[in-house]
């Protein structure tokens, strides 16, 4: 979340050297059979109607904000593998995640890389013989920096496209999957059980379901015209230059909104362990949750600074063994220790039903990058294989932690079973530091795409200094911080992100998108499916984030 490819490479010399060397994939693509072999959404569509396309959305791809989408993304959600360059190399790794790597500061800089720039080039460019010069002679002269986009001559791929893509086994699919689908919200099943009841945990395989197949129809998405590689690419396919940026909005917003559970989460697993620390500064005495939410920002400003975010993602990639290590302590506390009480137990609690869908919503929040996994795929017809797989893990994941920890402490559970652990056994100190210490890794990778995205709005004659791009990162940490301790709610902004951004992103506008881009291409079931798709999704955002701001100004 990248070994493998030699340090020797060069620069990229020729765009059209790039449409060449694309043209020449997407035939041994096709031969190989990795794309999808339905003819509604394949990109074998003949050449008349492959230029009618082009014709009729001639702005449809151009390189608008976001450019750092792609590389950011990779960077947030792959795991690292010592075998296969996966989603990304050394070198890309600090590309991407530096905020003084100039190519991704600079507002000129294209982001989807090879095929999205095909539609830039005008017809009698294209029909022009091909000649040998420079790149940069397409875009703004930029101060005395070469590209830092760079092609790697072991690499059979596009000049201008990442040089890790389609290398993805179906192994390491999964475990991207299952990596970006589980994280903190497994910490949060139980205190879901108890605001829905037994009979509200059907909601979270409902939307399992539902979001497996909206993970589908975003496959078809990217399949239906040739450029497409992530999810604002299909946004602007779907609703122009505005949906691009809308969806990239909203998407940022909610990695932002992850960053403050992050420190809502530290301070309150920290002040658990420690609950006498405290802290008198000028007069102003912090407790325990606000000095540690205050240590954990220090703690993690210098990590969002960082070059190479190499060895952050090494770590991190380390998640979906702390997701399990944290599920077989809490299973260990219960079986083995019996820690728990006898608590009353509820079947269905209408009342704070809808928390619950938020909480259960946020568990499938992984949308943002399944475009990026499949892209990445070697053989592209397993992403709906991996895709399943990876959605059943997290699932049995969540539903047995959410078992467990509500037979454990049933209507006393916490917002995070971790806080009605006993802090002196040994099993209850595993799940507390594998906890703690997880976050630590993924704030900044998290942080790194919206950092990334702020940093193409500066100017470029002020691409040169770094002090903006300093500036915005510890303007972002400092503003969690500051959001962490006036909402320090863990539960209900979780549920507020997974009720409006989740459903957004995860429910309404796969299908929105889908019906937009093959509308007259797809049978009449598909249409009704996604219209109770939407219909689900926009009942769940509306009902869930009206509850989770009434408990939190409530709580306030």
């Amino acid at each position: 979340m990248r070994n493998s490819v030699s340090e020797h490479s060069f620069y990229i010399e020729s765009d059209e050297e790039d449409d060449h060397q694309e043209k020449h994939l997407d035939k041994s693509e096709n031969g190989d059979g990795n794309e999808s072999d339905s003819s509604n959404y394949s990109n074998d569509d003949d050449d008349d109607n492959h230029n009618d396309r082009l014709e009729s959305k001639p702005s449809s791809y151009n390189p608008a904000w976001p450019q750092s989408y792609r590389q950011s993304m990779d960077i947030y959600s792959s795991v690292p593998s010592p075998s296969l360059t996966f989603l990304g190399t050394p070198s890309l790794t600090r590309l991407g995640s530096s905020f003084l790597a100039s190519s991704l500061t600079r507002r000129h800089t294209p982001e989807v890389l090879p095929s999205l720039h095909k539609p830039l080039i005008s017809q009698a460019e294209e029909d022009q013989p091909p000649q040998r010069r420079s790149s940069h002679t397409l875009l703004p002269p930029l101060p005395s920096r070469r590209s830092a986009i760079k092609k790697f001559p072991d690499e059979k791929s596009v000049a201008h496209e990442l040089p890790v893509s389609r290398q993805s086994s179906y192994g390491q699919g999964v475990l991207n999957g299952i990596n970006v689908l589980c994280g903190v919200g497994i910490l949060s099943t139980p205190y879901a059980v108890k605001e829905g009841g037994w009979a509200g945990l059907s909601i979270l395989f409902i939307f399992g379901v539902l979001s497996y197949y909206t993970g589908i129809l975003l496959r078809y998405c990217l399949d239906s015209q040739p450029g497409l590689e992530t999810y604002p690419d299909i946004g602007q396919a779907a609703f122009g230059t505005v949906g691009r940026i809308i969806i990239s909005i909203i998407l940022y917003v909610e990695l932002y909104s992850c960053c403050v559970e992050y420190i809502i989460l530290e301070g309150d697993n920290l002040s658990a362990l420690f609950p006498n620390a405290h802290l008198n500064l000028g007069g102003c005495q912090l407790d325990a949750r606000h000095l540690f939410a205050l240590v954990t920002t220090l703690a993690v400003l210098p990590t969002v600074w960082l070059r190479d975010l190499t060895v952050l993602s090494y770590i991190s990639a380390g998640g979906v063994i702390a997701s399990v290590m944290v599920v077989i302590c809490l299973y260990w506390l219960g079986l083995v220790d019996h820690v728990g009480t006898q608590s009353t137990e509820t079947v269905l609690n209408l009342s704070s039903l809808p928390v619950a869908i938020g909480l259960y919503g946020y568990c499938y929040s992984g949308h943002a990058v399944f475009p990026n996994i499949y892209t990445s795929l070697e053989k592209r017809s397993q992403f709906p294989a991996v895709l399943f797989t990876s959605f059943a893990i997290v699932t049995v994941l969540y539903a047995g932690a959410a078992v467990m920890g509500y037979m454990m402490f049933g209507d006393s559970a916490q917002s995070q079973f971790t806080l009605n652990l006993p802090t002196d056994l040994v099993a209850s100190k595993i799940a507390f530091w594998t906890t703690i210490v997880n976050p630590f890794t993924k704030y900044a990778l998290t942080m790194a795409p919206v950092a990334m995205s702020l940093e193409e709005l500066i100017p470029s004659n002020h691409t040169k200094s770094h002090m903006y791009s300093i500036l915005i990162r510890t303007a972002l940490v400092m503003s969690t911080l500051f959001v962490a301790l006036k909402i320090p709610f863990f539960a209900f902004v979780m549920a507020l992100i997974g009720s409006f951004f989740t459903m957004l992103v995860t429910l309404i506008l796969p299908c929105a998108c889908f019906l937009r881009i093959l509308k007259g291409k797809i049978s009449p079931i598909q249409v009704v499916t996604c219209i109770l798709i939407i219909i689900i999704g926009s009942i769940s955002a509306v009902i869930g984030s009206y509850s989770a701001l009434s408990k939190i100004i409530h709580s306030l």
